[in-house]
């Protein structure tokens, strides 16, 4: 079917999930529901969605609402059939994400989703690719927190780095300096799930650990890549740094992005994340204590029984998650520090002005199916698997900055 004939640019799918309902609103405050953005709101209740629109308030009136089980393939294909791009906020995607990824690259229907789930990713690419390639569907993964701040804040250093020094860096460190923010049920249900799949296969950690293992078959890297697993003193910075929870998924994500570039950023190229807790001794004490704490986490998530009771007990359930307030609060700001194989430095930084998991991120998924709806064509970029960093350009670095509240920017260079 060609996709231009499709009524709908954006069917949400999962719109009464926790991030899919702030998704929702957010279209709803930005676009209204029958203007220059033609979308709808999907998902397995009837009752629900009915719900939803009403909250939105009287300009959602006309929103279309459409029924689809995230395991039925046939009402899949209805959605698809419908609209050029879906957005989904249905996960854990390893349990429950397959079903549409595999009718999209069916039917050539572009697609989006905020899956941190890197082994998940993997599958996806190995059965679906050459489909997605034959039928022209777009297939972006990991369009939220995880992983476009990363892919695209390292895309947007890069050429800043050519401009100046007609090179790019040979490595880049992103440093979180400041973030403030809550997970959600979602979020912790997949970070569980993850766990769950690599206590039982060995095969699976040791694929986990590789920081290529999203890259395309012979991509050729060798170059070893560190990773912050412990309190280390972070030269760039001048303070001590602990592991980033993410760094899992957005590294795995640049490096593909640098694969299917055709090396952009070089053969050697070398990238790790890392969040900044202070300088001195107490900097080093908070780093101390965040890696112990982490450590404590990603061990009980790997027991059965722990992840149990945290669980039960402990943890948000899915569909809970920080109030309208908290995400109001949330921010983030990331420092990239570039050095190049000739000695040169330069810096940048990305920020947003919500809570990065779910204020932040409902806003940069939309506006990556919005980008791929309307600014980048199935002639610029055809079917198949693509990171953000590789399918779109400096435009949708506009549209973050201009309707998803980031902020993209180069700092200071020189030489070491």
């Amino acid at each position: 079917m060609n996709n231009s004939s499709r009524k709908l640019d954006l069917i949400v799918f999962g719109a009464t999930s926790f991030v899919g309902e702030i998704l929702c609103q957010y279209l709803c405050r930005e676009y209204g529901t029958d203007a220059e953005v033609k979308w709808a709101a999907a998902g397995r209740s009837r009752d629900k969605l009915e719900k939803l629109r009403n909250s939105l308030g009287k300009e959602a009136r006309n929103l279309p609402l459409l029924t689809a089980d995230a395991g039925d393939e046939s009402s899949l294909k209805s959605l698809c059939e419908q609209t050029r791009v879906i957005a989904s906020t249905v996960g854990p995607y390893a349990l429950y994400g397959e079903p549409l990824v595999k009718v999209c690259a069916a039917t050539g229907t572009d697609y989006c989703d905020l899956t941190g789930e890197v082994q998940w990713v993997e599958r996806m690419i190995n059965r679906y690719q050459e489909q997605a390639r034959k039928t022209g569907a777009r297939i972006v993964p990991s369009c939220g927190f995880d992983s476009i701040p990363s892919d695209m804040g390292v895309w947007h250093l890069q050429n800043a780095a050519r401009a100046q020094f007609g090179q790019p860096c040979e490595t880049i460190r992103m440093r979180v300096k400041a973030i403030r923010g809550a997970a959600s049920g979602g979020t912790v249900a997949s970070i569980l799930n993850i766990a769950k799949e690599a206590s039982k296969s060995p095969q699976l950690r040791k694929a986990l650990a590789d920081p290529y293992f999203i890259c395309p078959q012979g991509h050729g890297f060798k170059t070893r890549q560190h990773n912050v697993t412990v309190p280390e003193y972070d030269p760039d910075s001048k303070q001590w740094a602990a592991p980033f929870i993410m760094a899992g998924i957005n590294t795995r994500v640049v490096h593909r992005s640098n694969a299917l570039s055709g090396k952009a950023y070089g053969e050697n190229f070398r990238y790790d994340e890392s969040m900044l807790m202070g300088s001195g001794v107490s900097g080093r004490l908070k780093a101390t204590g965040f890696v112990l704490g982490l450590g404590a986490f990603l061990a009980g998530a790997a027991i059965k029984p722990a992840r149990w009771m945290m669980e039960s007990f402990i943890l948000p359930k899915p569909g809970e998650g920080p109030s309208p307030e908290a995400q109001a609060r949330g921010f983030y700001d990331l420092r990239f520090y570039g050095h190049t194989a000739d000695g040169e430095t330069i810096n940048s930084k990305v920020t947003g002005d919500r809570d990065p998991g779910y204020g932040s991120t409902a806003k940069i998924l939309s506006q990556a199916a919005l980008s791929l709806a309307f600014d980048i064509g199935k002639e610029e970029k055809g079917g198949g698997f693509w990171t953000t960093a590789t399918v779109f350009d400096q435009r949708f670095i506009d549209r973050l900055e201009s309707k998803a509240g980031l902020k993209f920017s180069i700092g200071a260079s020189g030489r070491q």
